[in-house]
């Protein structure tokens, strides 16, 4: 069974920095995407990047590119986002996930697997 858990989020001033980390477990994650999203208080839940685990190719959301950083690390089955210039409308959940399929990264529900996500507030 796959798992998923996210850590380092906090309280951040704005323009400040925080990286957060995904353990994975339960098998081996080659040929799997690997996701970031966030869940703002009465939005849906946003796609912000993603990481092909094999390739280490990136694709991120628009208002995202240039500050944030998705990266991986195959030995210790862990995926990273570090986030820098950050903003208060960054503020959000953020959960890591996992996708086996060929399904359209970008959408929430092409994922199979979820972690249960790190609380980020950045304050102006």
């Amino acid at each position: 069974q796959v798992q998923l858990v996210e850590s380092g989020g906090g309280l951040v001033q704005a323009g400040g920095s925080l990286r957060l980390s995904c353990a994975a477990s339960g098998r081996t994650f080659s040929g799997y995407a690997m996701g970031w999203f966030r869940q703002a208080p009465g939005k849906e839940r946003e796609f912000v990047g993603v990481i092909n685990w094999s390739a280490g190719n990136t694709y991120y959301l628009d208002s995202v590119k240039g500050r944030f950083t998705i990266s991986r690390d195959a030995a210790t089955n862990t995926l990273y986002l570090q986030m820098n210039s950050l903003k208060p409308e960054d503020t959000a959940v953020y959960y890591c996930a996992a996708l086996v399929y060929a399904r359209p990264q970008s959408l929430p529900s092409s994922y199979d697997y979820w972690g249960q996500g790190t609380q980020v507030t950045v304050a102006s």
